[in-house]
């Protein structure tokens, strides 16, 4: 029962990623995220069952609230203000950004990062798995042309650091993972002051529009 959580979780990981490079609806992209976020905590409470260490399920608890929780009330509550819809355009059409997406999850899962991958001993294919998520949100950043989206690429991105971390055997010291998560959440507000400071001042989100900045 509780490998089958780990697989659901780390399925959840991946596919969250993939998607937020398909969908158009901003809302549905932070609810993707706190989807993935949930899922990067289910991966941790695995291990804090074999562990029993009460520091990490206090982590655990941290990073549902502010990731899963937090992070999503603050990016939706930004969406409804300014009344974000949809997501600004990608650079890619949707058939070329599956396809990238697709050549990038193959890159991960190739001898590319076997140095990588082999760190994480008998778990490589989760390590390769994580390597995916990482790039994927990475292309996520580049590729979407709206703010939000970006925001979102960067929150994924740290999932997936985090998820690699976790299978490579990469062990972070509690006190430096509650210091992450809590930059994380104060990142997330100063972004959010930002967010709306942009667009009072020009009316869009869409970072092409704004190479035409005046000052």
């Amino acid at each position: 029962m509780e490998n089958m959580i780990l697989q659901i979780s780390i399925l959840i990981i991946f596919l969250a990623a993939v998607f937020l490079n398909a969908i158009k609806r901003n809302l549905t992209a932070v609810s993707l995220y706190a989807f993935q976020s949930l899922a990067v905590s289910a991966v941790l409470l695995y291990y804090f069952f074999e562990n029993r260490s009460w520091l990490l399920l206090f982590v655990i608890i941290l990073t549902f609230a502010v990731k899963s929780i937090i992070a999503p009330l603050f990016l939706s509550r930004l969406i409804k203000k300014h009344h974000l819809k949809y997501s600004a355009s990608t650079y890619l059409n949707i058939p070329l950004t599956l396809l990238a997406v697709t050549a990038l999850t193959v890159i991960a899962h190739s001898g590319i990062f076997s140095s990588l991958t082999k760190i994480a001993g008998e778990a490589q294919n989760m390590a390769a798995i994580a390597i995916a998520v990482i790039l994927i949100s990475f292309f996520l950043i580049i590729n979407r042309k709206g703010i939000i989206s970006q925001m979102i690429g960067v929150l994924s991105l740290e999932n997936g650091i985090v998820f690699f971390a976790i299978f490579s055997g990469l062990e972070q010291a509690p006190g430096l993972q509650i210091g992450i998560i809590f930059n994380i959440f104060i990142w997330i507000m100063i972004a959010s002051v930002f967010v709306s400071m942009i667009y009072r001042q020009f009316g869009t989100l869409d970072s092409t529009e704004m190479k035409l900045l005046k000052d």
